[in-house]
Order: structure tokens, then sequence, then C-alpha cells
């Protein structure tokens, strides 16, 4: 049975007698139909009538609904209205633009518009490198969608994608002070993709690709890296690369295993499989076993492959290992799913390696439910989701890496600086508070986005992909005009 989460959240406003009993009978109603009470809120009372507002927790839309008629159906709770809380809070989007500067007065005016705005423009065209000091594109990134691969939900198109890319954004901001803005684009052609995200990358200092299926993704993301001189970053490929590489690392240390050690299987060879298990091999990993719907992919394989999984197929699996993934799982040290629901079965992960490593990130339903395996003898098991322990959540990667990009001024995103990110996110997790549900930092440690970002940017300058920082400030700006 699925948990109750705040992602099926239903608040109800009830008016009842002001009299003992009666918010009991309500608890009592909401715990026979299975719910959560979240929270509680008196709205007011009047003529010996109370009104309070009550935020209940479900499985699923199907259940709200069962709540919902559990309390409709008590004597004397009389419901004002109900609201489903996502709905809610979704309505009118998540953000918004607001000023950076003041606009109160005609002097404000003035400065921030005509006739002083055309200083900024003359400085930016006599020096175009200045666009990146007296511009958003300082602190602003583009979070661009087709809407073909969206979360567990797959290719919704761009609409409905839309408010995953205004989460994304919001993310940005709230962790690490990154602005960002959603841009859903009404085309699946690589070309168009490509081609308008460069007419548009002048107002941008990165590109967060996000929610782009594969194998378009590979070819759009690389194209734009080679095209454009800012930061481009498939979040989907290596957000997801760079959190899971930081829980195996310290996994490894839990379990005294060693990357070179390890086989490793990854099931879904789509492009979160793809950057992990390419990332993986890059720290150190030799024997990664990729597997899709059809099993395991080796050299050699003709069903149900792209160029993608060709060039995969010679880099990985070095004893060409051939079948179901029940078979391949065999002796693994560690499964990672970036595929669909109940792909594992508890059966296989019995025959892993001792204290086996599992990482079932598919969401919102994993490949396999931890209740079904943590009876395993020294199990580490992590998740993508946030009612388990250890959530391998691309929020631990993106905003502090784009950060980390944008203070270096750096061109691109290279794989140095995703090891390094990596590598400072493991770390915040001390060695007296490593345990097998505590083996990645929580997307709430107040640490984790500057510690991101302080290792990026480092890596960025030693990597030798930065530009060379603007000296431009306000008392060397006539200069401009001599």
């Amino acid at each position: 049975m699925k948990n109750n989460s705040p992602g099926y959240s239903i608040k109800i406003r009830v008016k009842i007698a002001n009299r003992p009993g009666m918010l009991a009978s309500i608890l009592n109603a909401v715990a026979e139909a299975g719910g959560d009470m979240d929270e509680i809120t008196n709205v007011g009372v009047k003529s010996g009538m109370i009104t309070r507002d009550l935020t209940i927790n479900g499985r699923d839309f199907q259940h709200e609904l069962e709540i919902l008629s559990k309390v409709r159906a008590l004597k004397d709770v009389t419901i004002l209205s109900a609201k489903d809380v996502i709905f809610e809070m979704h309505e009118g989007g998540k953000m918004e633009v607001q000023s950076r500067i003041p606009l109160n007065d005609q002097r404000d005016l003035s400065r921030a518009y005509t006739p002083g705005v055309a200083r900024a423009c003359l400085a930016i065209n006599k020096k175009p490198e200045l666009v990146h000091e007296l511009t958003i594109k300082k602190n602003m990134v583009a979070v661009v969608s087709d809407g073909t691969a969206v979360l567990g939900l797959g290719d919704i198109g761009p609409d409905a994608g839309l408010p995953v890319m205004e989460g994304k954004a919001v993310l940005f901001k709230k962790f690490g002070n990154v602005d960002a803005f959603p841009i859903c684009l009404n085309t699946k052609d690589p070309e168009e993709i490509i081609k308008t995200v460069k007419n548009i990358a002048v107002s941008f200092g990165g590109i967060n690709l996000e929610d782009i299926s594969a194998p378009r993704c590979f070819e759009i993301e690389e194209r734009l890296i080679n095209e454009l001189d800012i930061p481009v970053f498939h979040d989907d490929q290596h957000g997801t690369a760079v959190v899971s590489l930081a829980a195996l690392i310290n996994a490894t240390k839990l379990t005294g295993r060693t990357m070179e050690s390890l086989k490793v299987v990854v099931n879904g060879a789509g492009a979160a499989g793809v950057a992990c298990t390419k990332l993986m091999m890059d720290a150190g990993v030799k024997n990664v076993i990729l597997c899709d719907t059809a099993g395991a992919i080796f050299r050699g394989r003709t069903k149900n492959m792209n160029p993608s999984k060709e060039a995969m197929a010679k880099a990985t699996n070095p004893n060409n290992e051939q079948g179901t993934l029940g078979d391949v799982i065999k002796n693994a040290d560690l499964f990672v799913g970036v595929s669909g629901p109940h792909c594992l079965k508890a059966s296989e992960a019995r025959t892993m390696a001792k204290s086996p490593l599992i990482f079932a990130m598919s969401n919102p339903v994993p490949e396999i439910q931890p209740e079904e395996i943590k009876d395993i003898p020294g199990v580490v098991i992590a998740t993508g989701r946030s009612d388990y322990p250890n959530q391998i959540n691309n929020v631990l990667c993106f905003p502090g890496l784009f950060r980390g990009a944008l203070d270096a001024h750096a061109l691109k995103i290279n794989t140095a600086m995703k090891l390094a990110a990596a590598r400072a996110l493991a770390a915040l997790v001390k060695p007296e508070e490593l345990c097998a549900e505590y083996i990645i930092p929580s997307a709430f440690h107040p640490d984790v986005a500057a510690t991101v970002a302080k290792a990026v940017a480092e890596e960025a300058v030693k990597s030798g992909v930065t530009r060379k920082p603007n000296t431009f400030n306000a008392a060397a700006a006539e200069t401009l005009f001599v």
C-alpha cells in the first residue's frame, strides 16, 4: 500500500459546535479513513460555533475523496469548503518577477530606465563582455524543456511540463540563490530546440536542460555545450549522476568496498542511466552492466539498440554478461534503478553480494519497495523519495553546481567539476554520522549548496574553463567612453 504523503493533501474548513469531543470525533474519522492529520488551525469562534481548517495527508486523489466523505458523514459537522492543497499551491504559478532596485520616484526611473539605461547599453556595445556584469545574465539560468520525459510521467508535452519547470526555478532560488526562469518549447525537433536555445542564450548565464527524452537529449546537450560559451547542464543526466555517486562514495566507505572492486548493475539505459554509468566509471568503477527492457546491454546485441546503447555496449560490461536483470544482478554489489516501478524482485535482490547497495530511484514508485528488502543483512537502501532515508534528490546538486559555475565565470561544466561536486556532497556526512540510513545529506542541510558551489568553482578554475573575470566597477565606468 502507498504511504500517505504531503503530495496528496486536502484542506477542509469545518464549522462545529464549540464543545468537548467535537474535534476528537473528526480526528477519529480521519484516522478510520487512513488519513494523517497534518495541521489544525482555528479560524474563529462565533455564536457557540468554532470554525477550523484541517489539513490532511492521504495516499492519492481517491483517498482524499474517501477522507472527505468520512468527515462529511459526521453529525453536527458542517463542511464549509474543501480544497486540494496541491492545486491551491500551484494556482497562478509558483513564481513571480520582482525588481532588485527601487522605483519610488522620478529619480529612480531616470536611473533604471531612460535616460540612464542608455549608458549601460552603450557600455555593453563597446565592451560586449560587460553583459555578464550589467544584466541579469550574471545570475540567471534558463530551465529549458520540451516536456517529453517529465518526472515519472513521460511525454506529457510542454504545457503539462511547465509546473515542473516552475518548481525547478523555485528550487534554484531557494537553495542556490540563482535566479532561474522556465522555458517550455513547443517542439520535439532537436534542431529547433538547439536553434531556439542559442537564440535566447544572450539573456542567460547558464542553461539547465530538463525532462528531454533520450537519446535526443544527448545530441542537444552536446551541441549546446560546443556552440555556447555559457554552462549547459542536463540535470536529468548529470544531477542524478552526481548525487548517486556521492551516495555511492559513502556507501563504499560504510561497507569497506572500493570503487574498483564493485560490480554494478544499472537498470535504465536512458539519460540518467547512461550518465550515472559514465560518472561512476570516471570515479574508478570498472564493472558496470547497463540494462534496459530487453535485458543486459552487451557487445553484439542487436535487439532494441540505438547509437547511444551501441556506444555503452563497447564501454561497459567487461565480461559481456547476457540475460535479464535477474540474471546479471547475481553477486552485484550495487543496483542503480533509474527505470520504473517494481522492476527488481525481492528474490533477485537477495542474490546480490553481501551487504548489497540498492539505489531504487524511480519516482514516485521505486524499482523495489524498501519494506521488501530491509531484512537483508547489511543492506543499504536509497530511493528518490523524501519519506524514506537516503533520498537521492537532484536538488542536492544543481543549485550549488550552477552557483559555483556562475561565481567562477565558467564557460562549461566538465567532468572534473561534477566529480568535485559529488565528493564535496559526500564529505558533508561526517564519519561519526555515517550509517546505513544516512549516506547522503538532506536537501535541507544548511551547507549543501555553499559546499558544492565552492568545490565546483575551485575545480572550474583549476580546469581552465573560466573566462577572465571582468574588472568593471562604477569608478572606472567613465573610461568606457574615452
